[in-house]
């Protein structure tokens, strides 16, 4: 299947929601500890034995760690940048023109970034700064922030059905639901006893919940009884860096994982890991299902490769 080698070491990787062809990863040079970004953004090919191609690229002076294509504009993305800013990118436009606008406000490395999949006209992104703040696209600075986590934030992700509520990941060792309308959170979820690094709503079930640990384990929680889990899914060696639910199968969700090993999930079965690849040779940091074709996977990693393939099939295979 495709496979693209980037100048840096990769963090995060997302299929565009317009174009099923493509799709975009950010880069931090040096593992993310200090140096350059990259913003790659990425083309299909007709066969898949073929490379992936690049489109158009974007360089930053810090590392990119997050990055969200916009629900409204086919064009746009949003890039969260290890110096603290939120920076938009209209990937119709030379990289003399962009970025389109560089928001200032998180006061340490901005760690994830998410788009209204409802609303269409804001964004979210969570920082070292311990905040989440709150963002549209027609204003400069942000609307709202969001301070109650006692630690890093590392992950901030919105309902899927429900326009003003999200969800947030700590290192405090809790996932916190907020409503935007409400002046503060309206639950806490001491999910881990560990940090908490990503957390993802299900897509056909807005009151699920799955949170990914440094304890190797991903937890799926009903948010109406979070007494205790609905499921533990336990199959990676080291740290879950993230968890996405599958946008086609209510049921299946993928992983990554410090452990270099992209898993497949069926949370609902006793034997839950149907699927396990172990393509990376570094660690695997980033991966996505895309929202258009059912089953087709992404995957980056700190070995400078993006892998594209079809769940069943071999990463590594021509």
């Amino acid at each position: 299947m495709p496979i693209f080698k980037t100048p840096f070491n990769g963090y995060s990787v997302k299929f565009s929601p317009f174009y099923e062809s493509r799709l975009a990863v950010a880069t931090s040079q040096n593992f993310g500890i200090l140096g350059n970004g990259g913003l790659h953004v990425l083309s299909l090919p007709p066969t898949p034995s073929s490379p992936l191609t690049e489109l158009i690229s974007f360089d930053t002076a810090d590392g990119i760690y997050d990055l969200a294509w916009s629900e409204s504009h086919d064009s746009l993305l949003i890039a969260a940048v290890a110096d603290g800013s939120v920076k938009l990118y209209d990937t119709a436009l030379p990289p003399t023109q962009n970025p389109l606008r560089s928001l200032q406000e998180h006061t340490r490395e901005v760690h994830s970034v998410d788009y209204n999949p409802t609303r269409r006209d804001s964004f979210i992104t969570s920082s070292w700064d311990d905040t989440i703040k709150l963002w549209t696209l027609d204003r400069p600075a942000s609307i709202r922030t969001f301070k109650e986590h006692a630690y890093c934030v590392y992950s901030a992700a919105w309902n899927p059905r429900h326009t003003d509520v999200f969800a947030s990941a700590s290192g405090d060792c809790t996932v916190r639901i907020w409503d935007v309308r409400e002046p503060g959170s309206t639950m806490i979820i001491p999910g881990h006893d560990f940090e908490i690094l990503c957390c993802d709503w299900n897509k056909y079930d807005d009151c699920i919940i799955a949170t990914a640990s440094v304890d190797k384990s991903i937890r799926v929680w009903d948010v109406r009884s979070f007494r205790a889990p609905i499921s533990v899914l336990n199959g990676h060696g080291y740290a879950v860096k993230k968890v996405k639910f599958s946008p086609h199968h209510r049921n299946f969700m993928v992983s990554c994982s410090y452990d270099m090993t992209v898993c497949m999930w069926d949370f609902m079965v006793e034997d839950a890991l149907v699927g396990r690849y172990d393509h990376h040779t570094e660690f695997a940091v980033g991966v996505d299902m895309s929202v258009l074709v059912d089953g087709l996977l992404a995957s980056t990693g700190w070995d400078e490769l993006v892998y594209v393939w079809q769940h069943g099939t071999d990463p590594r295979a021509p």
